[in-house]
């Protein structure tokens, strides 16, 4: 059977993987992976060229009790809505309706802080998540500048986006950086780490031992915020799913 870049094998395709998984090539992987995508419920399975995809579907195959368990722990999202509770910068921040068209804002009461947003359904969710990427913008240019700053580096083109799994790209070539974001509903240390994750690419476009020393540089220890990710990043992808 010929394997194309982006196809997906359903569950009952002849492979018999018992899990959606589509098919990914990437030039910079350097070994077959396999990665789980909690918001699309699939499996992606990662191979550096497209003479290995057939090599990364039977390798899928001796992973496909782990793929289901992980596929079934995956986090439901939480709406973005009134009376939800949404992290911001790792501490909980209650979603309040005020009525009318307001955009949302952050502020707070007796009860702790809480983001204040007029709109109803999707309106009050758009609202909300402006607001988040509003003070993502602000938050991780300010830290992009500061790790900029300490290695040297020129300004870059800073964007916020929603990518499906991924916390941020660097495009060296045209000094480019793009968040999720995401990423300030983690602690402070963490968004840190991203933007210096992001900038040392700017150094070294790999993730070799030079790379991870940039980091280290920036940042120290750079171990337990990669786990924080790791651990909680399917949650914080989930919000407003």
């Amino acid at each position: 059977m010929q394997y194309r870049n982006g196809q997906r094998l359903p569950p009952e395709s002849p492979e018999r993987l018992g899990v959606a998984a589509r098919l990914s090539v990437n030039p910079r992987a350097r070994r077959l992976s396999i990665r789980i995508d909690a918001r699309a419920g699939e499996a992606v399975l990662i191979a550096p060229s497209e003479r290995k995809l057939a090599d990364v579907v039977a390798f899928a195959r001796t992973k496909a009790s782990w793929m289901r368990e992980r596929l079934a722990e995956r986090v439901h999202g939480t709406p973005l809505e009134p009376g939800a509770v949404i992290d911001l910068f790792g501490q909980p921040v209650r979603l309040v309706a005020t009525g009318g068209a307001g955009a949302a804002r952050l502020t707070e009461d007796g009860d702790g802080p809480l983001i204040a947003s007029g709109g109803e359904g999707e309106a009050f969710a758009r609202r909300v998540e402006n607001l988040f990427k509003r003070v993502a913008r602000d938050t991780l240019q300010t830290r992009t500048d500061v790790h900029l700053r300490t290695l040297g580096q020129r300004p870059v083109r800073m964007s916020i986006a929603d990518p499906k799994s991924r916390w941020g790209s660097c495009s060296p070539h045209n000094r480019s950086i793009r968040y999720s974001w995401r990423v300030v509903m983690a602690p402070p240390a963490v968004i840190d780490y991203l933007a210096a994750h992001e900038v040392a690419h700017l150094v070294h476009a790999d993730h070799s031992p030079a790379y991870w020393s940039v980091v280290q540089r920036l940042v120290g220890d750079h171990r337990p915020f990669r786990k924080w990710l790791r651990d909680n990043g399917p949650a914080l992808h989930a919000v407003g799913r």
